[in-house]
């Protein structure tokens, strides 16, 4: 009998998952593939199988001090440090780019630099960012997304030796746009990466971040926070590599759900390698279901291939309100209009706190606090009787 040929045999690890800068070396995406597997194909396609701009686009960023911005051709040495793709959509974006926009972080003091992007439009476009923290330096890089775009793009982020980097990434888009975005991180000796996605507007969103802990003792802690309504397709897969030895993460991700065919996808990845001795991680996610009709997909996943470690562990759960909660809030002389958003906005203010910008934090929870609002309305309609009696 014949042996099956290599590429039928199944990745039997994250770590094998092929990689390329090619995107001829990625088959059609087809959506029998395991991480093509939840997305609407019929709304991205063009942006894994089709030609993408990647002229550079315009942009606006705060001036800061012991930080640069500069565009660099995209064959400097930086571009490719952190990772290489994993899926045609990323490789497509990596072929087709023209120029990186690279972000240098360089001061000791705690320098934040916001870099706001709103200029795209509804071409097919590709981008890349390289985001880089050098040895011992410490910064905040807050990433913001507005207005409409149907945007592939990789985001690279380089943590040198005893740097502490956090790289925030915001998703207000138009609600017609897509955005696909990988992020490959590697991070160095006594480094520390918190990395947070948040992800409210847009129509499709796919932020997926990939973290490579490669140096002894670097740690990474990453977020995420989405609220999904009527239609939103929004997923996000964080994959934690511990390659050295003591290394620690931990992912803590949670979301809401509002609104007919609102659908979120979370897939967790962690793999403590066989020389990740010391390892300590753990990751979770949590999502509050507010109306029916919704769907909520939350994959944990961990992969150990060392006996010598602190801890791994992983949790996932799906629910709706705590009736205890809403009863106690409501006895205390709390409508249950109040009492729904006191718990939603406590449930989702533990992901916001963890920013570490004051002025951002402030504005994301006035966001957070508008689509309650928008919630309470819709659930209020869906309550209402019809003129025969019954509930629209």
């Amino acid at each position: 009998m014949a042996l099956a040929s290599p590429s039928l045999v199944p990745v039997q690890t994250r770590s094998e998952r092929p990689s390329s800068t090619d995107v001829s070396d990625f088959p059609a995406v087809t959506g029998r593939e395991f991480e093509w597997k939840f997305a609407p194909l019929d709304r991205i396609r063009h942006l894994t199988e089709g030609a993408l701009d990647g002229g550079p686009v315009a942009f606006q960023y705060s001036e800061s001090a012991g930080t640069s911005v500069e565009w660099v051709d995209r064959a400097t040495a930086v571009v490719g440090v952190a990772g290489t793709p994993e899926d045609r959509a990323s490789a497509n974006a990596w072929g087709a780019v023209e120029k990186v926009l690279t972000i240098t972080v360089s001061s000791e003091e705690a320098e934040e630099l916001l870099v706001r992007r709103e200029h795209f439009d509804r071409s097919p476009r590709a981008a890349h960012v390289v985001i880089e923290a050098l040895p011992n330096s410490s910064g905040t890089v807050i990433l913001e997304h507005r207005g409409d775009a149907e945007l592939s793009e990789n985001v690279e982020i380089v943590v040198g030796e005893g740097a502490q980097l956090t790289v925030v990434t915001v998703q207000e888009w138009a609600d017609s746009a897509v955005h696909l975005s990988s992020h490959f991180a590697t991070v160095g000796r006594d480094a520390n990466l918190r990395h947070v996605i948040v992800s409210l507007g847009g129509g499709v969103v796919r932020v997926n971040p990939s973290i490579h802990l490669a140096g002894q003792g670097s740690s990474t802690d990453a977020f995420g926070l989405y609220f999904a309504d009527a239609g939103q397709y929004l997923e996000q897969r964080p994959y934690i590599d511990h390659q050295a030895a003591n290394t620690r993460s931990r992912v803590n991700y949670k979301g809401a759900l509002q609104g007919a065919k609102a659908h979120t996808v979370w897939v967790g990845d962690v793999l403590i390698g066989p020389h990740a001795d010391g390892t300590d991680s753990y990751e979770q996610n949590r999502n509050l279901v507010l109306s029916d009709g919704t769907r909520a997909d939350s994959i944990p996943n961990l992969e150990i291939e060392t006996g010598n470690i602190v801890g791994a562990g992983h949790a996932s759960s799906t629910g709706r309100f705590d009736d205890e909660q809403l009863f106690y809030l409501q006895s205390r002389g709390i409508s249950e209009e109040e009492a729904r958003r006191l718990v939603v906005r406590g449930f989702l203010a533990e992901i916001i706190t963890q920013i570490g910008s004051p002025a951002l934090e402030e504005r994301l929870t006035a966001a957070v606090e508008a689509e309650l609002v928008e919630a309470e309305v819709v659930r209020a309609a869906a309550a209402a009787p019809t003129l025969d009696g019954g509930a629209a």
